[in-house]
């Protein structure tokens, strides 16, 4: 299938690594130019060579935190000023901490409420003046399964993350007169970094390993495990290709099966 993303421009946050790596390399492999974020401008440099080396696309990097209120803005305007216009949006960011309800005051929810939603809010606030102007507009939000069902000592995500469910679904709905697409997928178990991480924590708490706690986790999938980055990045992609021109408002779970109920 000819996805119809050559010559699209696409700015992905959260590229250097993990998922959103993952969907940047998707999308310049089908043709796409690209502008990535991360926090780090080492990392971000690194990879934004790699994907130009194995892709041959343009790739812009572009480093700042997407929790600070000012940088969202400034990111899209980057990505306008080097690839001409934008096409494509995709607000990814790092997954806020784990940990049990009573161990967070505050501040803590705040940072996370920052990361976590209203990277998303601003960003995609930043982008619709140049998404208006596209032949082809469409924002893909990369959320959690947990919003459908959650995932022990992870309340932040479970909590913060279905927002931006909502978000995305309001804004379907409230901008499709204007022909810019919303979607979100919500990756379960995946192998990436954070992931480790996570199993690190539970491996910890549990008094095991973290291969044991992948193991375990691993079971809930009828395919007996994990996802990889690139198998998430092939939905994502679709969704956000002109081939997917009438798909709208679709929270996408890929999950291999791990959620378990009929909606």
């Amino acid at each position: 299938m000819n996805l119809n993303l050559v010559g699209k421009r696409a700015l992905v946050t959260g590229a250097s690594r993990g998922l959103g790596y993952a969907v940047a390399n998707g999308l310049a492999l089908e043709g796409a130019n690209l502008a990535i974020n991360s926090r780090s401008p080492e990392k971000v440099a690194a990879a934004s060579r790699e994907l130009a080396i194995q892709t041959g696309a343009k790739v812009v990097p572009l480093a700042g935190d997407v929790a600070d209120p000012s940088v969202p803005a400034e990111l899209v305007n980057r990505t306008v000023e080097a690839l001409g216009g934008l096409d494509i949006l995709v607000t990814n960011a790092g997954g806020p901490p784990s940990g049990r309800f009573e161990s967070f005051d505050d501040a803590a929810w705040q940072q996370a409420i920052e990361l976590s939603l209203m990277s998303h809010v601003r960003l995609i606030r930043s982008a619709l003046p140049f998404l208006r102007q596209s032949a082809a507009p469409s924002v893909l939000t990369v959320t959690s399964y947990s919003v459908k069902q959650p995932i022990p000592n992870l309340v932040f995500s479970n909590s913060i993350r279905a927002a931006v469910v909502g978000l995305t679904k309001s804004l379907a709905l409230e901008l499709g007169s204007d022909g810019i697409r919303f979607n979100s997928i919500l990756p379960a178990w995946t192998e990436t970094e954070r992931v480790y991480d996570l199993m690190s924590y539970r491996a910890q708490t549990n008094g095991t390993t973290v291969e044991e706690e992948i193991r375990k986790q691993s079971e809930a999938s009828v395919f007996k495990r994990m996802s990889s980055p690139e198998e998430f990045a092939n939905a994502a992609v679709f969704l956000c290709s002109p081939a997917a021109a009438y798909i709208t408002g679709v929270m996408l779970t890929v999950d291999g099966g791990m959620y378990k109920a009929t909606l």
